[in-house]
């Protein structure tokens, strides 16, 4: 099986290590606009570089990762449509609503899979916990609380490209709350805040925020996230039911430093820096499915469909933070977007 990868910065560069090593995958082409960084890439993983995207396509590839920037998602998955050619592209599917909703249409009319990057999906935490609720084991659910907390800001530069921090952050806590209760969010009142560096405010952006989600079964949910987490990067997620509970993200590496005097645990001294450390596992398993998609095994589980339902919660959460006032995310809703079933 052979995969073109679009976009080698940090994240293209982690995923192209990763395929290397998934099974079936025999040959890896990879592409960028920046053609140098694609060679140097290319020579330090022992790939080969094409000159262009059409030349990587050119070279007959049966699948394509796109990892490039964000603006650029959009296209690059109808250029991927219109080869033939199963895509993953990471998240978000395209800046905007019109843009998503395009993509959706698109992939819908079509026969060829399209798979979103939201890899929390994949992680062991969130699966088990989805599957003790869904088995009935914690009850009925009445609390979600989900933080996201990046141990330190991107780049200055990255802010006014990323969509702001609903979009481009607590889209993930979106996904993976639908994903794990099958249920859909009908109402949000968010807010934001800036206390970090004045190009988040420069950027129309917001360095922390809090929202406040209520589901179409009444449960309610709380998300949290934030530029600036000194103790590290902290991802993590309370499943709180009538009969029980889970927490998915309390192992030995989350940056928790207690205020108790004894702890029954061992923290360790390296607590997560990134978010490739934090979700390695996930990322590894998520590439190997898209394999699996690509060489007609399995379906795409994630859709652009279901990225779609996302990206209206975090335009929701935006228009809130923006107005001072509860929206209701149908509000949002683009009127060809439709509704995505929950997974």
């Amino acid at each position: 099986m052979k995969i073109g990868l679009i976009g080698t910065g940090r994240i293209g560069a982690f995923h192209a290590h990763t395929l290397r090593s998934v099974p079936g995958i025999t040959d890896i082409v990879v592409a960028d606009v920046d053609t140098a960084r694609a060679a140097s890439l290319a020579q330090t993983l022992g790939v080969r570089a094409a000159a262009s995207i059409e030349e990587m396509y050119a070279d007959g590839p049966d699948g394509v990762v796109i990892t490039a920037a964000t603006s650029a998602h959009a296209a690059l998955i109808h250029q991927a449509l219109d080869a033939g050619v199963p895509v993953f592209c990471e998240k978000p599917v395209a800046l905007d609503v019109p843009g998503t909703v395009g993509v959706v249409e698109r992939a819908q009319a079509g026969s060829v899979p399209v798979q979103i990057g939201f890899q929390r999906r994949f992680d062991a935490g969130y699966r088990a916990a989805r599957e003790a609720l869904r088995s009935g084991e914690l009850g009925w659910l009445h609390t979600l609380r989900a933080c996201t907390s990046d141990r330190t800001p991107p780049p200055a530069g990255y802010i006014p490209t990323s969509g702001g921090l609903f979009r481009d952050c607590s889209i993930h806590d979106f996904d993976i709350l639908r994903w794990l209760t099958g249920r859909e969010v009908v109402s949000v009142y968010a807010q934001g805040a800036n206390r970090g560096a004045p190009f988040f405010a420069d950027g129309d952006d917001v360095d922390t925020c809090a929202a406040l989600l209520r589901f179409d079964d009444d449960t309610l949910a709380t998300v949290t996230a934030t530029r600036y987490n000194g103790a590290g990067h902290d991802v993590r997620l309370e499943v709180c039911g009538s009969e029980g509970a889970r927490f998915v993200g309390l192992d030995d590496r989350a940056p928790l430093p207690s205020a108790e005097a004894k702890l029954s645990w061992q923290r360790a001294a390296d607590p997560y820096a990134t978010f490739m450390e934090r979700f390695h596992d996930a990322y590894v398993t998520e590439l190997g499915v898209f394999a699996e998609v690509v060489a007609g095994r399995a379906p795409s589980p994630c859709s652009p469909a279901e990225a779609l339902e996302a990206l209206y919660v975090a335009e929701a959460c935006e228009r809130s933070r923006r107005t001072g006032e509860p929206v209701a995310v149908a509000d949002v809703r683009a009127p060809s977007g439709g509704a995505a079933p929950g997974a």
